[in-house]
């Protein structure tokens, strides 16, 4: 039994309509409106804020939630709160859009040693000059990806693992300029080694400034690299210095 039918009999059977309101923290006036079948103040309240609220959405494109909405009916002179827009678009079924927070992948070391750039941004294809520089991008000549590697963390073995896979299938034989982003990975000094041992300058440009969106592509949640051997790399003295 719901509350309004509970107090209709407990009037029936000669209890005290006021009291019996106060105990279960309902209002009369919503008790007797309800026993007439009209609706009550807050409801009648409720349904023109509804409607004030379907224009403020609409006329946005779907896209105010509930602050803005708020603040748009307060501009307008509607007094009500914001925690009642929120229970009246809920009802309603309206919901705002929430821009989409942009999630940064390159993310500078300030700890890391400074790499300078070598490519000096010359990303000019030239088949004469294949395997003297190697982006931790898909390759703008060949569009490959010779070396890859995937992980669920974004320590430097994941970067050597890609320059292991690279280096199997191009061998070089001659110094390789390999040039990255300043991200978490490219700045730790055991990627600096490997790259030391394997006779490969390590050239980095600043944060986001790669060879522009036209000459990279993206592999999510993969680390690719145009090359790289992991044997023979590590032979004796790890700090050495690079080249």
């Amino acid at each position: 039994m719901t509350v309004h039918p509970f107090i209709e009999a407990e009037k029936q059977s000669g209890h005290n309509v006021k009291r019996a309101c106060e105990l279960l923290k309902v209002s009369r006036t919503a008790f007797y409106a309800r026993r007439t079948g009209k609706p009550g103040p807050r409801a009648v309240r409720d349904a023109e804020l509804t409607g004030q609220i379907a224009a403020v959405h609409q006329h946005s494109r779907g896209t105010y939630g509930a602050p803005r909405i708020h603040a748009a009916l307060q501009r307008k002179g509607a007094g009500c709160g914001r925690r009642r827009v929120a229970r009246l678009m809920r009802a309603a079924g309206l919901q705002g859009r929430h821009r989409r927070r942009r999630h940064l992948t390159t993310i500078p070391d300030p700890r890391a040693a400074f790499r300078p750039d070598l490519v000096l941004r010359d990303f000019t294809p030239d088949p004469t000059a294949i395997d003297t520089r190697w982006c931790g991008d898909i390759d703008i000549a060949s569009r490959r990806v010779i070396g890859w590697a995937t992980a669920d963390h974004l320590r430097t073995d994941l970067v050597a693992d890609a320059l292991t896979a690279a280096c199997r299938q191009r061998h070089p034989t001659r110094p390789v300029i390999f040039h990255s982003d300043r991200g978490c990975q490219g700045g730790f000094n055991w990627s600096s080694q490997h790259l030391v041992r394997m006779e490969v300058l390590d050239g980095a440009s600043s944060a986001g400034s790669g060879p522009g969106a036209a000459s990279e592509a993206e592999v999510s949640g993969a680390s690719e690299v145009s090359a790289s051997y992991r044997g023979g790399v590590l032979d004796g003295d790890r700090q050495g210095p690079s080249r």
